[in-house]
This record gives structure tokens, sequence and C-alpha cells, in this order.
């Protein structure tokens, strides 16, 4: 008999041309004074000041100093201009990276501490921040529906999620017109990360029956629109896909977590520089192949394969080998910059996060290394 619980709170606004609802949202939140926080590149586009424009002057600061992988510091300094602003609410338009760092400092803003005692979990985190408005500019990490935040604390080299329920935006605005945009290369990596989202809902320890259906229809987006994303920037029907695939497969992913491959990226991306999309990818095939090998629910995954148009799971893994080789990603370590015995063996140690634990096969040292080796320089020809 299944058991489960559901839980969605955010209200999804999608579709093309969606930002113009952006005075009637704010009208309904009784907003007064707001923060955009943003990414520099959103500011040299002009996207930004169109979000201006939109508030009808409700927004009274801009924040972008934010990095790909953003830090405890970059979230201290925009928790510390939400302060200075007095602002009560915040917009958080960009990739995941934009949108992890705003979950963060919205709350943070409220307290008088800093974000390294709730990464460090020396505080916990016990109530709502100023309420913001998520708006996502690539299709990959769905954190404009998900609970968690990824932050890296350069001083004592960690990086690692942070979660709460308070961290749920209280709206999201997605409109696929914003990723046209993207260069190619980010959105391979990001769509990419789409799928990593959906395969690891899938097959994660923690899957149920509404977060099985989510995965599956944003992984069989990704399969018929990422490549097409790709080649034509401009095609507005591939990139609504695209968007489509991304918060679905955050319906799926923000109560399942993530597992194996995600827990692989972590040391991939912060030792080695793969960004982080691309990181998940160099072990989601191989993934995919083990637990649908000597998974407990071998069959389950076999018939989703199936369903999606493979032959079988060695089939979708292999495809999205070949997906990975026609967008440029990395395919091998030696591709990574990982050539010595040394390297390798840190990335096998450095391996095993939390999530590692919802891999329906237990991944040991040894089983990790072995996967690893296939993946030295063996590449799909």
């Amino acid at each position: 008999m299944e058991n489960f619980f559901y839980k969605q709170p955010v209200p999804i606004d999608f579709g093309v041309g969606k930002i113009k609802n952006i005075p009637e949202i704010l009208k309904q939140m009784n907003a007064k004074r707001g923060i955009l926080i943003s990414a520099p590149s959103m500011v040299r586009s002009g996207i930004a000041q169109e979000i201006i424009d939109h508030s009808e002057g409700k927004i009274v600061a801009i924040f972008s100093d934010i990095q790909p992988n953003p830090t405890v510091k970059n979230t201290d300094d925009c928790a510390e201009a939400i302060r200075e602003n007095k602002c009560e609410f915040a917009i958080a338009l960009g990739g995941g990276s934009i949108i992890d760092c705003a979950k963060v400092a919205c709350f943070v803003a409220k307290t008088p501490y800093g974000t390294a005692d709730f990464f460090s979990k020396k505080r916990p985190v016990t109530e709502q921040g100023i309420p913001y408005i998520a708006i996502p500019t690539t299709s990959g990490t769905a954190s404009e529906v998900t609970t968690v935040s990824v932050l890296t604390d350069t001083e004592n080299d960690v990086k690692a999620p942070i979660a709460s329920d308070y961290f749920y935006p209280v709206y999201a605005l997605i409109d696929p017109a914003l990723t046209v945009t993207c260069p190619p290369s980010v959105t391979a990596v990001s769509g990419i990360d789409v799928l990593a989202h959906s395969l690891e809902a899938f097959y994660g320890k923690k899957h149920q029956p509404f977060t099985d259906m989510a995965a599956e229809r944003a992984a069989s987006l990704v399969f018929k629109h990422l490549l097409t994303a790709y080649h034509e920037p401009e095609n507005i029907e591939a990139r609504a896909k695209m968007s489509e695939a991304s918060v679905t497969a955050g319906l799926a992913f923000n109560l399942t977590q993530t597992a194996a491959a995600h827990a692989c990226s972590y040391p991939l991306t912060q030792d080695f520089g793969v960004p982080h999309g691309e990181a998940c990818a160099m072990t989601l095939p191989s993934f995919w192949k083990i637990n649908s090998q000597y998974g407990p629910e071998a069959e389950r995954l076999n018939a989703f394969s199936q369903r999606l148009g493979f032959k079988n799971s060695e089939e979708l893994a292999d495809r999205i080998d070949e997906m990975k080789k026609e967008m440029g990603l990395k395919m091998t370590l030696e591709d990574a910059g990982i050539h010595t015995d040394e390297q390798l063996n840190s990335l096998v140690e450095n391996s095993f996060a939390p999530n590692m634990q919802n891999n329906p096969v237990t991944i040991t040292k040894n089983s990790l290394k072995k996967m690893y080796l296939q993946l030295r320089t063996v590449s799909t020809t």
C-alpha cells in the first residue's frame, strides 16, 4: 500500500510575457519597498531595468554582487543591502545561484546574525524571512519551487545545501522568454541538471507516486527539447518546454531530494571547477545503469526508460552521453582535470555527501572508485 505526503506551497505563474504581471502581484502582496536581487548579466542586458520599471517605483535598490556558486559572504552582503535599504520584499531574478543566494539572504536579513551561523547549523532556521518573488532566467535548478539553497563557505572550504520550509518563495513567476538570452553553454549545463533532478527523483529512495509523475514528465521534455534549445537559442517553443521541464523536475526532487550523482558533483565543482549541472551529468549515466542493474527497483527503472522511447535503461544512459558529447560537455575525468591517483582518491573521499544515502544501491568507496576509473579516459564514440 502506498503511503506518502506531497507538499508544494509556491504558486506557479507560467507563460511567455508573464513578467508584465509584476505590478498586479506586488499589489496583491501589498508590497511597498523592495530590492531586486539579480545577476550582473541581467543588469547588462537591460532585463533588470525592465523588472524595475514593471515594479512602478516599488523597487528601491538592486544587489548583483553574486558569483556563479554563491558564497556565504555573497549572502551576507545581500542581507546587509536588504537591511540598509529597509526592504520589506525582494524579487530574485536570475539562475539558480541568484535565487539560492536570495532565499537565504531574505531570511538572514531579518535576524541579527550572519549566514555562517545557519549554514553551520549552529543556529536553527525558525522563522520566515522577508517575502520574495522568484523569477528564473535559466532552465535548470528549479530553485523557485524548492526549499533548498546550495552555498559555498570559502573560509572553511565547504559547499553544501541548506534547506528549510521557511525558504520557499511566495511566488514563482516563470517567463520562458527570459531564458532566450542564455548562452549555449549555460543552456547545456542547466538543461542537463534538469535531467539529473528528474532521474534522481525517480530512482531516489524517497520517491512517491506524485514525484514519479513529475520526474517522468520532466525527463521526457529534456530528451525531446534540450538539443533544440541548445542549437536554436531563439526557439521559444523549445525554451518554453525546457522551462516547463525545469520547474516540473523541481516539483519532484524538492520532496525526494537528489542522490548519488549530485553527491559526486559537489567535489567536482568545488575542487575541480566543473560547473554544477555538468558535474552531475558526469556520473549520471553510470548511476542510472548501476541502479537499473542492481537496484531493488531495477524493473521500474527499465520500464521508465522504455516509456521514454528507449529499448532499456542502458540505451537511456548512453543517450545522455551522446547529448553531452553533442553539447561539448566533459565526458571523462581527464576532461575534468583529474589526472593523478591522488586527485582520484580525493574525489572519492569527498563524494559522500548525505544525499549519497538516498541512492537505492549502497555505494562504497571501493565501488565508487571502480565507477570513476571507468570514467577516466573512456568516452562515448
